[in-house]
């Protein structure tokens, strides 16, 4: 009886240890502060971002304490001194009860820590690293200076040397310390090494060699799927530089990398939408033609079945955005729509006959696709639209000198009605707009939803299949544009193995 109670004392105690132990206690000494209030905060994504997650008051001795009763994720933290408008950070990672000591008279020389080995190896490193940079910087600075060869080749040496030194005592933090964070974190920071590429049988040097090594290897260093790597300032920067320089900037391209992406974030809530979030809102900021897509194709896949933080209202408004402007994607072919063709006689005539002007029952209806020509612009414009006022006569100087290129030019008029009517002929008749297609639709707005035209001007360029190759751009980038176009089909007539 009294082994049994023994036992179940013993039990008991143990449980109230481990339950003690829940949560975090922070001890800090601050030389140079006294009676204030210091701030624990995390990074996250980017250098920029800290969060707070507590604070503590310091003594007039300079002591205070961070203690909650719940873990902190682990990461890269900061200790920010409003008073001194700076901060300094620390790693946190299971280790929940430690001491740090610093002073203000220089917080990177002098900080101290009990009871963390991350941080005993952080700073060690941190400390290291320091020191080559200030050799390497001047090994630098003499090398600019000499002229002689020797001397140059003699530096050259030395600061690979120290590359190599840093590079080896990385390898070892990973290998002696490998369960650690800082181990991981140490390692993400490191450059992937390029090997120079082979020669092929025939002696040529593969020239995509390096990209396609250096692509493919990315993320050897780099943990994408460790959420403890998104409260650093290095996240951010390493997704980012990876959808904006090294993938090809296509959207079919694009896709596949994006979805490697998000199914390695969903190893932690957090992770997951800070990743579908971060990648949404880059490609709907985008302001590259056709990356639009991108966007609606992350709101379709993952963001409206997934998302879950969002509200409804939300999520609503994201359906009817996706269903507006998914036909009119790079690629999409263009929505057919009916619209009147008004001859130029009609506007010339209309200038001295009233009824005329605002009579709307003229024209003959085409169908959009009907309408043959290697390229079509398509420019929905009003004439009361102040921006059109001044891109209406700079699209229209352009229509000649496209014909020659066997483009058409079909300006659709947004106007209604017969005062919409007068307006639209009175601007056509003062700019002279004769040379290209008028067209407009008095009887119903079809093409307005089709378009998604919410607001003008508007350009859209249609190939001969009627496939949109170029949207909201401005008169002054289409000819660029159909440049670019004629000179991929004049290539892919020639190497038509390199067609889809």
């Amino acid at each position: 009886m009294i082994r049994t109670c023994s036992f179940l004392s013993l039990i008991t105690a143990v449980a109230f240890s481990l339950h003690a132990q829940k949560g975090y206690e922070i001890q800090v000494q601050i030389k140079g502060l006294h009676d204030t209030l210091v701030i624990l905060g995390h990074h996250f994504g980017n250098a920029t971002s800290i969060y707070p997650d507590d604070t503590a008051r310091l003594d007039k001795n300079g002591k205070g304490v961070f203690k909650k009763k719940k873990d902190l994720p682990g990461g890269m933290y900061v200790i920010f001194l409003p008073q001194k408008g700076t901060y300094f950070d620390i790693i946190i990672n299971h280790e929940y009860r430690f001491s740090v000591e610093n002073d203000t008279a220089d917080l990177f020389a002098n900080i101290k820590f009990k009871n963390s080995k991350e941080n005993e190896v952080f700073y060690s490193y941190q400390r290291f690293l320091s020191a080559q940079r200030n050799q390497l910087n001047r090994l630098n600075e003499e090398y600019k200076k000499t002229s002689d060869p020797d001397e140059k080749a003699r530096l050259r040496k030395e600061m690979e040397a120290i590359d190599k030194k840093v590079g080896a005592t990385i390898d070892s933090i990973q290998k002696t310390y490998p369960s650690l964070f800082v181990s991981k974190f140490i390692k993400a920071t490191r450059n992937i090494e390029v090997p120079e590429p082979p020669k092929g049988p025939d002696g040529k040097i593969d020239s995509t060699f390096q990209y396609r090594y250096f692509r493919a290897h990315y993320f050897d260093n780099f943990d994408i799927s460790d959420p403890r790597l998104l409260r650093t300032p290095l996240y951010e920067n390493k997704i980012m530089t990876y959808i904006e320089k090294v993938i090809p900037q296509i959207p079919d391209s694009i896709y596949p990398e994006l979805d490697k992406l998000i199914e390695k974030s969903r190893t932690s809530p957090e992770l997951f939408r800070y990743m579908l979030v971060t990648l949404f809102n880059y490609y709907g900021k985008s302001q590259i033609m056709g990356f639009d897509a991108v966007q609606i194709y992350l709101a379709e896949k993952y963001y409206i079945p997934e998302a879950t933080w969002s509200d409804s209202s939300y999520i609503n408004k994201l359906k009817d955005y996706v269903k507006k402007n998914k036909p009119l994607i790079i690629g999409a072919v263009a929505p057919d729509v009916r619209l009147v063709v008004v001859p130029s006689n009609h506007f010339i005539e209309a200038q001295k006959d009233t009824a005329l002007r605002r009579y709307p029952h003229v024209g003959q209806f085409v169908d959009l696709h009907a309408i043959k020509s290697d390229y079509l612009v398509l420019f929905f414009w009003d004439p009361e639209c102040g921006h059109c006022k001044k891109a209406a006569p700079q699209m229209h100087a352009l229509t000649n000198k496209l014909k020659q290129k066997g483009v058409l030019v079909l300006a659709v008029g947004t106007v209604f009605g017969e005062t919409g009517k007068i307006k639209w002929v009175d601007f056509i008749n003062q700019h002279g707009l004769y040379d290209w297609i008028n067209a407009w639709n008095p009887y119903d707005y079809e093409y307005k939803i089709k378009y998604n035209i919410e607001s003008t001007p508007q350009i859209f360029i249609l190939d001969r299949d009627k496939k949109i190759q170029g949207k909201r751009i401005g008169p002054e980038q289409v000819e660029e544009i159909i440049d670019m176009l004629i000179k991929r089909d004049e290539y892919l007539k020639k190497h038509p193995e390199e067609k889809k």
